[in-house]
């Protein structure tokens, strides 16, 4: 009698375990495809500058659509002005899942990969119109864009970020020989100082928020950067001699966690790439408003803007562009690029 009670007990327990497992297993699933049902998954974006900026007001239109063509199962949500971090941190975070994406300036993305650096070189592109058809073309950019998956991250597209050109509260500069002796805070990576030094000044890396007084007191003569900056930080009141050098257009990428990425359907993936490109098409045109602005609002606080000798520009750098392009693959980008001029 014994026997038999002890092996009824453990055909229960099994029909019990059976139960549990499967109860367990229904639950997972109801979790891993809540994305697709009735469950909204928050994106969070991380970005270094205030909502007033082109590329926010980009974003923000970007998750509008994004929830609006998945039926909500995905929302974005942008944290300005780094909520979230600086973009070194930001980048960190992605890779690790903690957040979403991130957009980070075009330099930062050479710590994974070197070919970045084709973006990042002076006169690479002859106009705002080139940088768009090359940066976002899937023909040039793919194996690129892809080649940091296994950091944890994939560059979804790239933004337009500025113009950069030089500044200065001495006079106008309209060729290198005008710059020399002339120290221009750049950003802080050797490429950048040594582009400097080939534009005819001394490059001198500093963070953006000390330029301001390091002009007022002499430690520069002046600094290169978009209108946008050069307006918002007040850099007419200390270096109202702004030269269009055009040296530099780098991109800003926006990057998001490959897992996350991968795991959308293939139909999300294709609704976050259209609507990507329509953030950054918006973008373009805001940005081409905002420069409007700021040049306006700054020759108003005594700004002179100058044209320069361009080709005069460009042969002094030629040399950084052929040092700089060492693999195959950076090489193979340039030329399709420059093709497409």
């Amino acid at each position: 009698m014994k026997k038999i009670d002890q092996k009824i007990f453990c055909w229960f327990m099994i029909v019990v375990l059976t139960l549990l497992l499967s109860a367990c297993s229904n639950s997972g699933q109801s979790s891993s495809d809540s994305t697709d049902s009735s469950e909204t998954k928050v994106l969070k974006v991380a970005f270094n500058q205030p909502e007033s900026h082109p590329q926010f007001k980009a974003m923000v239109d970007f998750g509008e659509k994004i929830k609006e063509r998945t039926d909500g199962a995905y929302e974005v949500e942008v944290s300005p002005n780094e909520l979230l971090g600086a973009q070194r941190e930001t980048i960190e975070l992605v890779q690790s899942g903690t957040i979403a994406m991130s957009i980070v300036g075009g330099s930062l993305m050479e710590n994974f990969n070197e070919d970045f650096v084709v973006f990042n070189l002076p006169y690479v592109f002859d106009s705002k119109e080139h940088q768009q058809s090359v940066i976002n073309n899937e023909e040039i950019v793919h194996d690129l864009y892809h080649s940091v998956e296994e950091d944890g991250m994939i560059v979804l597209g790239a933004f337009h970020g500025g113009v950069r050109n030089v500044y200065n509260g001495e006079k106008p500069v309209e060729k290198p020989d005008d710059m020399a002796g002339m120290k221009i805070r750049v950003m802080e990576s050797d490429t950048n100082v040594q582009m400097m030094e080939k534009m005819g000044g001394v490059g001198t890396p500093m963070g953006q928020g000390e330029v301001y007084t390091a002009i007022q007191s002499g430690v520069l003569d002046g600094g290169e950067n978009n209108e946008l900056v050069y307006n918002d930080l007040k850099h007419v009141e200390v270096a109202p001699y702004y030269s269009n050098t055009q040296h530099l257009m780098l991109p800003d990428y926006l990057i998001i966690n490959s897992e996350l990425f991968n795991g959308m359907s293939e139909e999300h993936q294709q609704i976050f790439r259209e609507e990507l490109a329509n953030a950054i098409e918006l973008e373009y045109e805001l940005f081409a408003e905002d420069v409007d602005k700021a040049k306006q609002e700054a020759e108003e606080a005594g700004a002179q803007f100058n044209d320069v000798d361009m080709e005069a520009f460009q042969q002094a750098v030629e040399p950084l562009i052929e040092e700089k392009l060492t693999s195959d693959q950076a090489k193979e980008i340039y030329e399709k690029l420059r093709d497409m001029e």
